[in-house]
């Protein structure tokens, strides 16, 4: 007789191994919000993942899989939703948009944001994206001249701003070089808000306003009130051209294609029945303004901290950038910054070092079973994305910084045959998961890639640019997303 093969029993989520905490606070007090992401890392070495912490009565289970990882995020948004508190609070900022909505609402607005987007849209505005970048040239020079430390973060935040300002809503706020507007730093103050509030036990601010609390809520006043103005100004716009067209051509059954995405969203709203409100289209834009500023800005303020502690890699990328622009300051066209592999391949290995979004949180719509767990519908979960990366079956020698593993040659290299073990190395991408996967991947990982570019060969072909810090002293600082705690910089300009 053969023996019953032994079913593996499952396990529920207090069966998890989990770090000691208090009673009532939980695990709450051992995560500090600025270092929290740091301390669930330390978790998973130490106790094995998948594991559970709680955020006072709330349990948070953690798994640092990378292949459960794509299962779950090719499962949304039907099966798994992004942690529930994001869009109630995001809701009571205004700002409940594709980013953290969900449900039916999700497909509609994906696909106008995907078409504002889209590669065909990004190259028509290249000479846009081309004038805003050769703007933070000229802040740079400036600086340059006078000899003046750079804060980069916020440098290219404002970059940034401005980009997807003019390209998702044809309004160019022109930050980098108007000091008197403001929207970039009441921006600024959205994602750390939200990250003390999504983490906190309980909703306080609702009893208690706090200074912080009252200078936010002063600021989304401001926003918002920007952005209500621009669909106004975007409305008009919109009526007076096709009131021209209908002139030019009254026999004909106009439909004036949207440039933008907000004039896309408008149109769209202003259908009779549509059931797209001001207030859903207003979300959209600051989503959008907050999305396109944050992470963009902070994964190449993540590149500049090896860039600018390594002359002989600055001096690299500077050749190969003057290469294809030529004599001009900033990359002339599309087709050119296409060949810029080497800038965006030092943004992607700085953010898989120092990951911008350390991790995802997400929860069941119904009961599932994940690795033997069984996790009841709204159980909190957690996956890491940086032990994967730091994987040395993912990636070789992942502790050190080698931006030549994301060059399409370098790649052909670790192909090498069995008698050449130096040319070989893990070389992973499906382990880099920060433009997320499956449905809901980052719709502007495109327009990302670009800015990163133009930014860095910009940069290193007309400066010379060194840390104006001891690179110990910058820390990874999470606000919702992971930057530097700073990045000052001393530009020297290039002999021409």
């Amino acid at each position: 007789m053969h023996a019953a093969p032994v079913t593996p029993s499952l396990r529920e989520v207090d069966d998890l191994p989990s770090p000691r905490g208090l009673p009532l606070l939980g695990n709450l007090h051992q995560l500090p919000p600025a270092t929290h992401h740091l301390t669930l890392e330390r978790w998973a070495a130490e106790l094995g993942t998948p594991y559970v912490f709680r955020f006072g009565t709330t349990r948070v289970t953690v798994w640092d899989d990378i292949e459960l990882s794509h299962t779950v995020l090719r499962e949304r948004p039907y099966r798994y939703r992004r942690y529930a508190p994001i869009e109630r609070i995001l809701k009571e900022f205004g700002c409940n948009g594709l980013f953290s909505i969900e449900g039916d609402a999700w497909e509609s607005q994906r696909r106008l944001v995907m078409q504002a987007l889209s590669i065909p849209h990004i190259k028509a505005f290249y000479p846009t994206l081309a004038a805003i970048t050769e703007r933070l040239r000229r802040r740079w020079e400036a600086a340059a001249r006078a000899g003046a430390v750079v804060d980069m973060l916020d440098d290219l935040k404002r970059f940034t701003v401005d980009v997807t300002s003019a390209l998702a809503l044809g309004d160019d706020p022109n930050t980098l070089e108007d000091e008197r507007e403001l929207i970039q730093e009441q921006l600024a103050m959205l994602l750390p808000t939200l990250m003390a509030r999504v983490n906190s036990p309980f909703a306080w601010w609702h009893y208690v306003k706090l200074p912080r609390d009252r200078q936010f809520d002063a600021a989304m006043i401001d926003v918002h009130r920007h952005i209500r103005a621009l669909m106004a100004r975007t409305r008009a716009r919109m009526r007076e051209e096709a009131r021209a067209e209908a002139c030019e051509m009254p026999f004909m059954d106009l439909d004036v294609e949207p440039r933008n995405l907000l004039e896309a969203m408008l149109a769209l709203r202003d259908v009779p029945g549509s059931g797209i409100t001001d207030d859903e289209v207003a979300a959209n834009v600051l989503t959008m303004l907050v999305a396109g500023e944050e992470t963009t800005a902070t994964s190449i303020a993540w590149a500049l901290l090896f860039l600018g502690a390594d002359e002989a890699l600055q001096e690299r990328v500077a050749a190969h950038a003057r290469t294809v622009l030529g004599d001009a300051a900033v990359c002339p066209g599309y087709t050119a910054m296409r060949t810029l592999d080497l800038c965006e391949a030092l943004c992607m290995e700085a953010s898989r070092l120092h990951p911008v979004a350390p991790y995802l949180s997400l929860e069941p719509i119904e009961d599932v079973r994940l690795r033997g767990v069984r996790l009841p519908a709204g159980t909190k979960i957690f996956l890491l994305h940086r032990p994967a990366m730091l994987d040395p079956h993912n990636f070789a020698d992942p502790e050190r910084y080698d931006p030549d593993r994301w060059l399409h040659e370098h790649r052909l290299q670790q192909r090498a045959p069995a008698d050449c073990p130096a040319q070989r190395g893990a070389h992973e991408p499906h382990a880099y998961l920060q433009f997320g996967a499956g449905p809901r991947v980052c719709p502007g990982r495109h327009l990302a890639a670009v800015e990163m570019r133009l930014v860095i060969s910009m940069l290193t072909a007309n400066f010379t640019a060194r840390l104006a810090t001891d690179a110990s002293r910058i820390q990874e600082i999470c606000a919702f997303t992971v930057g530097p705690s700073a990045m000052p910089m001393r530009l020297t300009l290039r002999a021409t």
